[in-house]
C-alpha cells in the first residue's frame, strides 16, 4: 500500500516509547481491564527507564494479566488501584504494595466521568479500525470510554486478535492522541476443569434455575459444571458480568433465547468476555451478545426489570447463619463483593428473582466449608438477608424467611455427612441449636439422595419428592396443625392437639436402614412447602413393614396418595422388604381406596373398626 493509500488515522501510529514520552511524573493511567489489557503499552512502561515514569497512578478494574509486575524496585516507579482483590492482585493488596478501592462497580463510570476518580492517560484496547474510523473496544467495556473523554492522553493499542464486538464497543480513531501496533497475543484462558463434586453442585444449582429464568455467569469450576445441565431449559436470558466459553456453549445449545428479558430483549449482555481464542473468535461480530458498560450491565434497577433472575456466586466458605466468604487470593477469578451485591440487588428487585451461593460442602484439605462463625475469616460478604439458598454437592438449604435455628438445621444437612454431627454439637453448645437437638449421624452417611423425583397430578400441580430430612421439623409441624381433627386421629388413631418441637424431632430423626420417610413439596425449587408424607418403618420379627401416609386435606384427590404409596413400595422392594402391614379405620374410605388400587392383592381383616392390612409384594410367596 502506497502512503497515498493509507488511512488516515495511520499518522498516529507510533511505537509504545514514543506514547510514554508524553507521560510526566505523578499522572494517573487508566488500563484497559482484564483481557483487553493493553499488553504491548504495559510492558514497554514496565521495561522502561525513563526519568518521566516516576511516581505514577495505575488505575485498572481488574487486573488479570501477567505484564504488570508488583515487584519491591517498581515501588517508586509506580502504585496500582484496583477494584477488585482478586487474582494476580490479591497477595498485595494484602502485602501493602496495591490499593484497593471498595466501590459498587455500577458506580465507578460515573466516578471517572465526575473526577473523583481522576484520570490522566488511559491506554486502551482497540480493534483495527474500519474504513470510517470506528475501532471497537473488544471484549472489556467496562469504563474505558469515560476514561477516555477525562484523560488528556489517550493511547489505543490496535491488536488485531481482539474480536470487533457489537454494542456500546465502538470508538472513533478521532478520540486517540497516538495508536501503537500491539505485538502481544490478547489474554486467553483456558477453560476451567471440575470434579465430581462440582458436578454435583452444578446440578443442584441448576434444579433451581427454570425456564425463562435471566442468569449472570462467572468464571470458575461452579460455571463450567453448570452450562451442559441448562443446556435443557428453554428461553433463558443472560444478563452478566462475564461472557465466558460456558456460556458460548448454553447460547449454541439454542437453551439461550433472551426472549423474555426486558433489558435488551434477544440480547445476551455482558461488560467483559474471558476465555479461550475459541470464544473470542466465536464473538467477533457477534449480532446475538451485546457488550455494555459497567454502569449499564450492573446496574441492580436494569437488573431487576428482568423477571426470574437468577445469581449464583460461588463461596469459599458460608456459616450457619448464612454469612458468605467469598474466595479469596488466586482462586478469586469471578465476582468481588462490589459486583455481587449489585447483583444481588438485582436479584432482589425482580420479579422470582433468587440469589443462590454454592460451594463444595469440604475444602481441598478435607475441612468443611460449612463453619459455626466466619469470625477472622477473610473476603466476608455480608448478604444473609438477601441470601435465598445455599448450594452443596448433598442438596439445597433455603434460607428465605427461616430463623437462624431453621437456617442452621438446613445448612447443616447440606454440609458433609462426617461432618454434621460435629456441627450441630458446636451449634448447640452456641445456642443456636435446642440443647435436646436430636442427630444421628449415621443418617448423614445414609441418607438417600437418589429418591428424589417430581411429578404432575392432576389441575397441573407439581410436587416435588425426597427422603425426609432432620430440618423438615418445622415444616412438619406446620403440616400437622393444618390438618382437621378427623385427619389427625386417621393417622395417629388418637385426637392429638399438640405437636411439640420435641416429639416432632424424634419423628423427622430417621435411621433410614429401618425407617423411610419421603415427603411431597409445593413451591418453588429448593424451598416450597410439604404437602404431603408416607414413611414405612420395619418389623423386628418379620421381612415385612409397616406403612402409613397422609396428604394435606386441599391436595387430596389428585392421586398423591397413591403416588406415595407405589413409590414406598419400589423402595421397600430394593431393600428386602417383602410387603407392607397397615392398620385403616374403617371409616377411612380415602386411604382404603388408596390400597384398594394397589397394583397387588391384600388380605384385610376388620377387628373392632380397624383393618389389618398385609400387602406381599409377591402374592402366593408364603405359601410356596
Amino acid at each position: 500500500m502506497s502512503a497515498s493509500e493509507k488511512p488516515a488515522w495511520s499518522r498516529k501510529m507510533v511505537a509504545p516509547e514514543k506514547a510514554l514520552s508524553k507521560i510526566r511524573p505523578g499522572m494517573r493511567i487508566f488500563l484497559g481491564t482484564s483481557v483487553a489489557e493493553p499488553r504491548s503499552m504495559t510492558k514497554a512502561l514496565m521495561a522502561s527507564d525513563s526519568r518521566n515514569l516516576q511516581d505514577l497512578e495505575l488505575v485498572q478494574l481488574v487486573s488479570l494479566g501477567d505484564t504488570i509486575s508488583f515487584a519491591d524496585r517498581f515501588t517508586e516507579k509506580f502504585r496500582l488501584k484496583t477494584f477488585f482483590s482478586g487474582w494476580v492482585a490479591s497477595e498485595a493488596i494484602t502485602s501493602g504494595r496495591v490499593d484497593l478501592i471498595p466501590c459498587r462497580f455500577s458506580q465507578v463510570p460515573q466516578m471517572i466521568a465526575s473526577g473523583a476518580i481522576g484520570i490522566d492517560a488511559a491506554f486502551v484496547q482497540i480493534t483495527p479500525p474500519d474504513r470510517a474510523g470506528y475501532a471497537s473496544l473488544g471484549v472489556s467495556v467496562d469504563v474505558a470510554r469515560q476514561a477516555m473523554e477525562r484523560a488528556s492522553l489517550v493511547v489505543g493499542e490496535i491488536n488485531r486478535d481482539v474480536p470487533r464486538t457489537l454494542g456500546d464497543t465502538f470508538v472513533h480513531v478521532d478520540d486517540f492522541d497516538y495508536l501503537i501496533e500491539s505485538t502481544e497475543p490478547p489474554i486467553y484462558f483456558d477453560r476451567w476443569p471440575f470434579d465430581e463434586v462440582y458436578d454435583k453442585v452444578a446440578a443442584n444449582v441448576a434444579s433451581l434455575i427454570e425456564d425463562g429464568s435471566c442468569i449472570a455467569f462467572s468464571i470458575g469450576p461452579v460455571f463450567e459444571a453448570l452450562a451442559p445441565h441448562l443446556v435443557h431449559k428453554r428461553n433463558l436470558g443472560v444478563h452478566s458480568p462475564f461472557f465466558t466459553d460456558a456460556l458460548m456453549d448454553l447460547v449454541n445449545s439454542g437453551a439461550v433465547t433472551n426472549r423474555r428479558k426486558d433489558v435488551f430483549r434477544g440480547k445476551c449482555l455482558s461488560a467483559y468476555a474471558i476465555g479461550t481464542k475459541k470464544l473470542m473468535h466465536w464473538l467477533h461480530r457477534n449480532p446475538l451478545v451485546e457488550f455494555q458498560g459497567i454502569d449499564v450491565v450492573a446496574d441492580p434497577k436494569r437488573l431487576g426489570k428482568n423477571d426470574g433472575f437468577v445469581v449464583v456466586v460461588p463461596a469459599r466458605r458460608v456459616d450457619l447463619t448464612g454469612g458468605t466468604a467469598l474466595p479469596f487470593g488466586k482462586v478469586n477469578v469471578g465476582m468481588g463483593p462490589g459486583e455481587t451485591q449489585e447483583f444481588f440487588t438485582g436479584a432482589t428487585l425482580s420479579s422470582g428473582g433468587r440469589t443462590i451461593v454454592a460451594l463444595p460442602s469440604r475444602n481441598r484439605k478435607g475441612g468443611s466449608n460449612i463453619l459455626l462463625s466466619l469470625e477472622g475469616y477473610p473476603n466476608q460478604f455480608p448478604v444473609r438477608e438477601s441470601l435465598d439458598l445455599v448450594v452443596t454437592e448433598f442438596g439445597v438449604a433455603p434460607l428465605a424467611g427461616r430463623t437462624i435455628r431453621e437456617r442452621a438445621l438446613a445448612l447443616i444437612d447440606i454440609a458433609h455427612p462426617e461432618i454434621r454431627a460435629d456441627l450441630v454439637k458446636q451449634a448447640k453448645d452456641a445456642h443456636i441449636l435446642y440443647p435436646d437437638q436430636i442427630y444421628l449421624s449415621e443418617s448423614g452417611r445414609l441418607y438417600p439422595e437418589e429418591m428424589a423425583a417430581e411429578h404432575v397430578f392432576k389441575d397441573g400441580l407439581t410436587v416435588r419428592f425426597r427422603a425426609i430430612r432432620p430440618s423438615d421439623v418445622d415444616e412438619m409441624r406446620r403440616l400437622f396443625y393444618r390438618f382437621s381433627d378427623e385427619a389427625v386421629y386417621y393417622r395417629y388413631f388418637s385426637p392429638i392437639k399438640t405437636m411439640p418441637h420435641a416429639r416432632m424431632q424424634d419423628y423427622v430423626n430417621i435411621d433410614y436402614r429401618r425407617t423411610m420417610s419421603v415427603v411431597g413439596l409445593v413451591g418453588e425449587p429448593g424451598e416450597g412447602r410439604i404437602i404431603a408424607e408416607a414413611r414405612y418403618v420395619r418389623l423386628p420379627d418379620r421381612p415385612l413393614a409397616d406403612v402409613a401416609f397422609v396428604v394435606d386435606e386441599t391436595h387430596k384427590g389428585k392421586g398423591i396418595a397413591g403416588y406415595l404409596f407405589e413409590t414406598l413400595m419400589k423402595i421397600a422392594n430394593e431393600r428386602g422388604i417383602e410387603g407392607f402391614t397397615a392398620d385403616v379405620l374403617a371409616t377411612n374410605t380415602a386411604m382404603l381406596k388408596v390400597f384398594e388400587k394397589s397394583p397387588v392383592p391384600f388380605k384385610a381383616v376388620l377387628d373392632s373398626g380397624v383393618y389389618t392390612l398385609e400387602i406381599p409384594f409377591w402374592p402366593g410367596k408364603e405359601d410356596a
